[in-house]
């Protein structure tokens, strides 16, 4: 591994498939880690402290914001959620690639604090396609799945401050990791990404 690490951002509307498929590209890639986000929300059946989430208290989590332990946070359908700063500069220094998959407005937040950030905007590709995969998840009321639907319709104007669009198919979440891997492959040969070093030797080979 050469080099710091890439920061890429996945983000939009619930229920257009964030979790899917970054795990799908998490098992396929070798050097790229999860960046995992503290909230306030508590834990969906089957999911893990430290893994999904680090689940905390709106005491503790206002504590590390006051301290600057959180990259960026932000309050979404009443519960706060927040990036450690520490945990995203020690990996990307480490020369691991770093994904993460925040709301929209905390994506926003992370491209302001790291410029370099690769903002990846997600939506099925039919947007009615929302409703019947929050309903699937059967983790929420009705209220709350509409709620998010509204949500969903303003993200969606800020989908022209992201860097690139990919669309999840309907039963082809497989052709989206591939859209998803060749992101990641094409931003890491950039030539902007090359030290000066390396391409004078390059030049003179």
């Amino acid at each position: 591994m050469l080099g710091p690490g890439l920061l890429f951002v996945v983000s939009g509307p619930s229920g257009a498939g964030k979790d899917t498929l970054v795990d799908a590209l998490l098992a396929r890639t070798g050097r790229l880690r999860y960046s995992v986000s503290a909230t306030t929300r508590p834990p969906r059946p089957g999911e893990r402290e430290g893994e999904h989430y680090f689940f905390v208290t709106p005491e503790e989590f206002k504590r590390r914001e006051a301290a600057g332990g959180l990259l960026e946070w932000r309050e979404y359908n009443g519960n706060l959620y927040g990036t450690p700063r520490d945990f995203v500069e020690d990996t990307l220094t480490q020369g691991y690639d770093l994904i993460m998959k925040p709301e929209v407005n905390g994506a926003l937040a992370i491209k302001s604090t790291f410029p370099d950030a690769v903002l990846i905007f997600l939506l099925p590709d039919r947007f009615s396609y929302l409703r019947g995969r929050l309903l699937a998840r059967r983790t929420e009321t009705n209220e709350e799945i509409a709620r998010r639907l509204e949500i969903a319709h303003e993200e969606i104007r800020n989908i022209r401050d992201f860097d690139y669009i990919v669309i999840n198919e309907e039963h082809r979440s497989d052709e989206a990791v591939k859209d998803l891997q060749a992101i990641l492959h094409a931003e890491r040969f950039r030539i902007h990404r090359f030290a000066d070093d390396a391409i004078r030797k390059l030049e003179h080979s």
